[in-house]
């Protein structure tokens, strides 16, 4: 079983992100589902950013770490799209941390930024928020960090695709991405019980 915090995008704590948290339950993991947005939630990329914004990035990060710091050690830190970018961010203040998942979104990287924590990224190909260059700079930035990365694309399918609710949702691609995504936990989870036993 992992133990796993999981963040919303800028659209906030949809449906959506519950029943994620309710899949991952279903497969025997921990889950803990922070609302950052202090109950707000939104149907528009564009209002998402200006709640984003209004909050602020730094306080995003310092309530995600606040709320993970409460959790104990060896934390799964998963996302969607902002909330992505959030577990990055998050990882990288956990020595503890035992993996990132990522859907639909990454992070800058700091120059002193380090972990050897195993990570997964899903993200369409294209997306309007994860250009091609960008995606390369990442990886290498991440490696660089000490990290393990896998990067798994989708091709044709909409940015937030595993939102079924929202105009991005391509069925075959969720599907397809939580299938790896399940494997990789399920990886985590062997290796911590492995090292511990």
């Amino acid at each position: 079983m992992a133990r796993i915090v999981l963040f919303h995008s800028s659209y906030g704590l949809r449906p959506a992100v519950h029943a994620a948290a309710e899949r991952l339950r279903g497969e025997g993991h921990e889950v803990t589902v922070p609302d950052l947005y202090d109950g707000r939630t939104t149907e528009s990329v564009e209002e998402g950013m200006e709640i984003k914004d209004e909050i602020g990035a730094d306080e995003l990060v310092r309530r995600a770490v606040a709320v993970s710091a409460g959790l104990g050690e060896g934390l799964v830190y998963a996302g969607f799209s902002l909330g992505a970018s959030i577990a990055q961010n998050a990882v990288f203040a956990d020595r503890s941390a035992a993996g990132l998942l990522m859907f639909h979104g990454t992070s800058d990287l700091r120059a002193d930024a380090h972990t050897e924590v195993p990570v997964q990224l899903h993200v369409a190909e294209p997306d309007p928020f994860e250009s091609e260059d960008w995606l390369g700079t990442w990886y290498l930035g991440m490696r660089r960090a000490g990290a393990d990365v896998e990067i798994h694309r989708y091709r044709g399918a909409g940015h937030v695709f595993t939102d079924e609710d929202l105009p991005d949702y391509d069925r075959e691609a969720a599907e397809r991405s939580w299938a790896i995504a399940l494997d990789f936990l399920s990886e985590i989870d062997s290796d911590s019980a492995a090292a511990s036993g």
